[in-house]
C-alpha cells in the first residue's frame, strides 16, 4: 500500500487534473481522500490517494473487474477485526432487505470505517460514495458495531484485550497459567 498527493488549483486546474485522472486510471486504488483549502484566489484542491503500488496490475483488465482484495492484509489486526464485525452487520441487513450487500457499503468503504475509527454520521458522510440517504438509513448501526473497538483503540487496548502501547498480548489466567 502507498500513497499519493495531489494539489490541484481552482484558477487553472487543467494540467492537474489530467495528471491525478491518468494516475487513477493505470493504479488500483483503495481510498481516495479530498480536501478543499480555502486561500481566497489561491485555493486548492488536496488529495490524497492510497494505492496498492506492488500489485497494480495493467489498467483495464478483462472484463473491467478488479482483482479481489484481501483486506487482512492491507489492516491492522485490529481494524480487520472491526472490518468483520462491519462486514457481518452488512450481511446481515443485506438478508433482512433482500439486496446485494455491495448496495449498503462496499468492502472499500467498510475498511475506511474500521481504519478510520468514525464516531459520527458527518465521519461517515467523508467516505466517497456514502451520502446522506445511506447515513441516515444505517449510519447508527455501524457506528455502533464499531463503538467496543473505538473504545478499546482510544483507550490504547487491541480488540482482543492485548495492549498496544507495548505489544503484549493480554493476560491470560487460570490452572496451567504461571504467575
Amino acid at each position: 500500500m502507498a500513497f499519493k498527493f495531489f494539489t490541484i488549483p481552482v484558477r487553472d486546474p487543467s494540467a492537474q487534473e489530467a495528471e491525478v485522472n491518468a494516475f487513477l486510471a493505470s493504479h488500483r486504488v483503495l481510498v481516495a481522500d479530498r480536501r478543499f483549502v480555502d486561500a481566497g484566489e489561491n485555493s486548492f484542491w488536496s488529495i490524497c490517494v492510497d494505492f496498492l503500488s506492488s500489485a497494480a496490475g495493467p489498467p483495464g483488465q478483462p472484463g473491467g473487474r478488479k482483482g479481489r482484495v484481501d483486506y487482512r492484509e492491507l489492516l491492522t489486526p485490529a481494524d480487520f477485526a472491526v472490518f468483520v464485525k462491519l462486514r457481518d452487520l452488512r450481511k446481515e441487513l443485506a438478508q433482512r432487505e433482500a439486496v446485494p450487500v455491495y448496495t449498503i457499503f462496499t468492502n472499500e468503504q467498510l475498511a475506511e470505517m474500521a481504519r478510520r475509527r468514525m464516531t459520527t454520521p458527518a465521519e461517515l458522510e467523508t467516505i466517497v460514495g456514502v451520502g446522506d440517504a445511506r447515513v441516515a438509513k444505517y449510519g447508527a448501526q455501524f457506528l455502533a458495531a464499531s463503538a467496543p473497538a473505538r473504545a478499546g483503540h482510544e483507550a490504547g487496548r487491541e480488540p482482543d484485550g492485548g495492549d498496544r502501547s507495548v505489544g503484549k498480548p493480554p493476560a491470560r489466567s487460570g490452572p496451567g497459567t504461571p504467575r
